[in-house]
């Protein structure tokens, strides 16, 4: 891979020179040569878009209920595919929202015409928040604790540091900065508590947990 800003590498695998690229597709997920995620967000959702576009004769049934376990079961998980290794910006978790009441609008049958406040919309499902971005949250908070568990190298990717100098701009969020800011403190503190599996456990449901609003 290889992006507009370095050089073109060449790696030789017997003698014949692999292609450089911008992206590449890997176990079903985007990999990009700048390292943004958002492309890869955006296909999650197309694909998990079309898959509850696909089931709209179950969509149309009339128990609620049931429509509620086969979207948890078989449209979000299509979704939140790969969500261990995002980076969430502000834009992305709009985006992810608004997917998620779309499914919502989908179940209850309301049209996309109907405007209705999302959150009487959740409340008509017995909800008190969403939570798709809760399970995203849960799935990458543990993603990190198995990490940091253990000395490999996606411990050694996750601590170490890359020599050289930032670019002008805007420093890029980083993967980190979603764990420290979900838990309240920092990476180091959360990489010291993950040892502690119970500890670390009651930690995440903490920061994922519904708090009632002031």
């Amino acid at each position: 891979m290889d992006s507009d800003k370095s050089p073109a590498s060449s790696i030789l695998i017997d003698n014949e020179a692999l292609e450089n690229v911008t992206h590449f597709n890997y176990l079903g997920a985007n990999i990009e040569a700048d390292g943004k995620i958002t492309p890869d967000i955006r296909k999650r959702l197309a694909i998990a878009t079309s898959k509850l576009k696909s089931m709209m004769n179950i969509w149309k049934s009339q128990s609620t209920p049931l429509k509620m376990r086969i979207l948890k079961s078989c449209i979000f998980p299509v979704a939140t595919y790969g969500c261990e290794t995002w980076t969430l910006t502000k834009k992305d978790v709009e985006k992810i929202d608004a997917f998620e009441m779309k499914c919502y609008r989908k179940i209850l049958r309301i049209p996309w015409t109907a405007r209705r406040p999302n959150q009487t919309i959740l409340q008509e499902l017995g909800m008190k928040e969403r939570q798709l971005l809760k399970n995203i949250k849960q799935l990458k908070l543990k993603y990190f604790g198995h990490v940091v568990r253990h000395n490999n190298l996606e411990k050694l990717c996750l601590e170490g540091a890359v020599e050289g100098r930032r670019g002008r701009g805007r420093p890029r969020r980083r993967w980190t900065q979603d764990i420290s800011d979900w838990l309240g403190f920092s990476v180091r503190e959360a990489s010291i508590l993950a040892q502690d599996r119970d500890g670390f456990r009651s930690a995440v449901w903490e920061a994922t947990s519904y708090k009632d609003p002031p």
